[in-house]
C-alpha cells in the first residue's frame, strides 16, 4: 500500500476531492496547513507573505493504483493548462501496517 500526500491550494481541495471521489477513492483526511515552497513566500510590495494556507490530504492506496491516484490529484489540482507555481506538491510512502482502531485487527 502506499500513502499519498498532497498539498494543494485551499481553492482547489474541493475539486481534488469531488475527482477522488468519482474515481472511488472515498476514505480521506483533510488538513488545514500553512507554509511555503521553494518560491520563499510571496511577495506584495513590500510585505512577503511567508506562510500560506494550503490543504493537506491523505489517502491509502492499493500499489496498483498509485498512478491513477497521482495522475487524478495532479489533473484536478493545477491551476490553468500547465499548473503554476504554489499548486502543490505530492509525497509517496509506502504503508508497511495498518490498524483499524474499532476491530483492533491488523489490516495488511
Amino acid at each position: 500500500m502506499q500513502m499519498i500526500r498532497a498539498i494543494v491550494r485551499p481553492e482547489k481541495v474541493g475539486t481534488v476531492m469531488k475527482a477522488l471521489f468519482e474515481a472511488g477513492y472515498v476514505a480521506i483526511t483533510r488538513i488545514p496547513v500553512v507554509g511555503r515552497g521553494k518560491q520563499r513566500g510571496l511577495k506584495v510590495g513590500d510585505i512577503t507573505y511567508d506562510e500560506l494556507p494550503k490543504e493537506l490530504l491523505i489517502i491509502v492506496v492499493q500499489d496498483g493504483d498509485k498512478d491513477f491516484a497521482i495522475t487524478t490529484i495532479l489533473e484536478s489540482a493545477r491551476t490553468g493548462k500547465t499548473g503554476a507555481f504554489g499548486d502543490g506538491k505530492i509525497f509517496v510512502c509506502p504503508v508497511d501496517e495498518v490498524y483499524t482502531i474499532s476491530r483492533a485487527t491488523k489490516e495488511l
